[in-house]
């Protein structure tokens, strides 16, 4: 996978292609690379037998119907995970073969009608699942296409007996994907396990990803000082990062500058700061709808229209990023190339009006993966 795709950014399936087919399934990863993209991003987390599982998050029931599963009802809990409270199921309580029983559900069903309609159709995956279907689209598109593996909550699931940067080396190994280091990206919002890949080699480039507000969950890490995601952004976090990482991968809104009435005017320099240090720069996640959209691009108070998202993706293309993260990658393909295969709605189209809070709130915001 190339650090950037020839005349703009690497075009990356956000947990597949999520604007048109239930996250994480299946098809949303073959649709992905039909649309286009360069590669695709899986989401990490474990099952309590050790196998790596392929969710947003540990916690399972928005994405899955294990809510209707009254074999599981008694697995129905709470936990406090990097330190928010969550009630429902988690993967680390499920074997395999019990999860392997669960379908797909799309997160954002109010949002996206489209991609509800796909609900209950396919099985949850692994993680050498999808690198398998990778390896199938490669064979099939006659091109590399590559990887961005996300590991989510790794200090959690370390409480929780799993060590998963020794998992997913393993898996690496077993599926072959640790002697394909150009098409291998590993991100994290926990620098820790990131180090520990970097200390056990692994072949693959290292990015860490920071949220726009708040601290790692794993900080402060041993014999240092805790230090908030801002802190990294800035010189000499960034010169920190450049000493143990090879990339920074930031929301969105860190790459637009914001007048006084809180309307886009432009890029910021974080792009060009961390170039000069030898860091490759991603940026998430970049969506359509007026919902997810800064105010000066939404083009209406229905927060499932499609507003201007045009300008926006376009101020963020000319940030000089290296790789960006879309729900509809035909977006950016169209954008970056001027062309594209894409099956989007024309903007203006509100599936389901007024179905969603206020444009602007993101039900994810601080979180890629």
């Amino acid at each position: 996978m190339s650090s950037r795709a020839p005349g703009g950014p690497l075009i990356i399936g956000h947990r597949g292609a999520p604007g048109y087919r239930p996250e994480h399934s299946a098809s949303a990863y073959r649709l992905a690379f039909g649309l286009g993209a360069d590669a695709v991003e899986p989401d990490v987390v474990v099952s309590r037998d050790g196998v790596l599982v392929v969710r947003h998050e540990n916690e399972i029931s928005g994405t899955t119907d294990v809510a209707d599963h009254p074999e599981f009802a008694d697995r129905r809990t709470t936990k406090v995970v990097d330190g928010a409270k969550h009630t429902g199921w988690f993967a680390e309580d499920f074997t395999w073969a019990e999860l392997a029983t669960l379908r797909c559900r799309e997160r954002l069903g109010k949002l996206r009608p489209d991609s509800r309609a796909f609900d209950g159709e396919e099985p949850i995956l692994r993680l050498r699942d999808v690198l398998r279907i990778i390896d199938e689209e490669s064979a099939a598109r006659g091109r590399p296409l590559g990887v961005v593996v996300e590991v989510k909550h790794a200090k959690f699931l370390a409480g929780e007996g799993h060590d998963l940067g020794a998992l997913l080396l393993a898996e690496l190994a077993a599926t072959g994907w640790d002697a394909r280091p150009e098409r291998l990206v590993i991100e994290s919002f926990e620098l820790g396990v990131l180090e520990q890949l970097a200390r056990d080699r692994v072949r693959a480039s290292l990015v860490f990803l920071t949220e726009r507000f708040g601290t790692p969950p794993d900080e402060p890490l041993p014999g240092r000082p805790e230090r908030s995601y801002a802190w990294y952004r800035g010189d000499a976090g960034l010169d920190f990062l450049a000493e143990r990482v090879d990339g920074i991968s930031v929301a969105k809104g860190n790459l637009i500058r914001i007048n006084g009435l809180g309307r886009a005017t432009g890029p910021t320099d974080l792009v060009s700061r961390a170039h000069a240090r030898g860091l490759r720069v991603f940026t998430w996640t970049l969506r359509p709808e007026n919902r997810f959209l800064n105010v000066k691009h939404q083009t209406s108070l229905r927060p499932a229209e499609w507003g201007d998202w045009r300008s926006e993706f376009g101020l963020i293309f000319d940030s000089g990023v290296d790789g960006v993260f879309l729900d509809h990658p035909d977006l950016g393909v169209a954008l970056r190339d001027g062309s594209g295969t894409g099956i989007a709605p024309e903007p203006g189209s509100d599936p389901e009006p007024g179905s969603d809070p206020e444009p602007g709130s993101d039900p994810e915001a601080g979180s890629v993966g």
